[in-house]
Formats: C-alpha cells, sequence, structure tokens
C-alpha cells in the first residue's frame, strides 16, 4: 500500500511538472509579444517626433523663416507625453534573489527518506520514489518563483504599454 502511495505521488508530481513547464513555455511567449509590442510603440514615438520636426520644419515659409502667425506646440512638453514616457523602466534587474538552501540535499545525505526495516526491493523502490518526488517538488518550487518573477515582470510591462 505504501509503495503504491509512492508511484502515485511520483505520477502526480511528473503531472503538476510538465503543467508547470507548459505555464513557463506559455509565458515566455508572452513576454515575446510584450516585448514586440513595446518596440512597436517605440517606433511609433519616433515616427511622432520625426512627423513633428517635418511639420515644424513647414511652418517655416520656403523654409528659411519662421511664421510668426502660428506656433505648433512641441508634442513632447504636453503633460501626455511626460507621464507616458518622461520615466522610462528598462526592466534591469536591481538585484538577484537569494539562494534557498535545499532541505533535500541534506536528506539525500543522511541516508534516505524511510526507515528501512526489512531492507528489501520494495523498500529501496520507495526511497527511490520519495527521493524523485522531493527532486521534483524542489525544481516545482523554482518554476513557482520564475513563474512568479516573469509574471510581475509582463505587469510592469502592461502598466507600461497602457498608459502610452
Amino acid at each position: 500500500q505504501s509503495l503504491e502511495s509512492t508511484r502515485r505521488m511520483l505520477q502526480l508530481v511528473e503531472e503538476s511538472k510538465d503543467a508547470g513547464i507548459r505555464t513557463l513555455v506559455m509565458l515566455d511567449e508572452q513576454g515575446e509579444q510584450l516585448e514586440r509590442i513595446e518596440e512597436g510603440l517605440d517606433q511609433i514615438n519616433k515616427d511622432m517626433k520625426e512627423a513633428e520636426k517635418n511639420l515644424s520644419d513647414l511652418g517655416k515659409c520656403c523654409g528659411l523663416c519662421s511664421c510668426p502667425c502660428e506656433k505648433l506646440k512641441n508634442f513632447e512638453s504636453g503633460d501626455a507625453y511626460k507621464k507616458v514616457w518622461g520615466k522610462k523602466e528598462d526592466g534591469v534587474v536591481s538585484s538577484q534573489p537569494a539562494r534557498v538552501c535545499d532541505e533535500r540535499e541534506q536528506m539525500a545525505m543522511s541516508g534516505g527518506y524511510i526507515r528501512k526495516v526489512t531492507n528489501d526491493a520494495r523498500e529501496t523502490e520507495m526511497d527511490d520514489n520519495l527521493e524523485q518526488v522531493s527532486g521534483i517538488i524542489g525544481n516545482l518550487r523554482h518554476m513557482a518563483l520564475d513563474m512568479g518573477n516573469e509574471i510581475d515582470t509582463q505587469n510592469r510591462q502592461l502598466e507600461r504599454i497602457t498608459n502610452m
């Protein structure tokens, strides 16, 4: 009964690991899409600056002198522009997370996850299953941290995009 339990545990954490990997891949693809959107909006901003320069050049009589009757407003001096483009967040990581001590390393060195009574193949398989479960759970924890960091980054990107 205990052996079957460890087999089921191993199967469930394997399924969880696969779901985690699929989620990380989807988050990565979504992040790439957000990057492309931001790059497109940056290009639009550059095009707007160029168009404004060209319009101000057209405001001059024959391109030689300024026309005093009409001054073009610089769109960069507007509050809406400053709100969006005034503060640039480049997404550079300011700090790295500290290393988390891993209990499973200590467990593996101490001689296993179960106390062996009969020291037969069933106990060995149970111990192996629990060791694999522990390793996968550690990987799931790291995946969850990576997902959280990626989601935080994408939330900041979305905030910048919606404010543009």
